[in-house]
């Protein structure tokens, strides 16, 4: 493995969890849930499953957005 890209998988585990904090970060905890899962996005966009980080990036971003609302 010569590349610095994440796997495939472990690209696919950060999406999930991104997911996952921002969804729960929409009942509680706005602010940090929503931040962690823009950064779980902003890593995961190492590895092929671009689109599932893109989705908890924005996802984590109407939470922060809410969160400050």
């Amino acid at each position: 493995m010569g590349n610095n890209s994440l796997s495939k998988t472990k690209g696919m585990w950060l999406g999930i969890i991104g997911i996952f904090a921002a969804v729960l970060g929409y009942f509680t905890f706005q602010m940090p849930l929503g931040f962690l899962a823009i950064v779980l996005g902003i890593i995961g966009l190492a590895s092929p499953q671009k689109t599932l980080n893109w989705i908890a990036i924005v996802l984590g971003t109407i939470v922060l957005v809410l969160g400050i609302i």
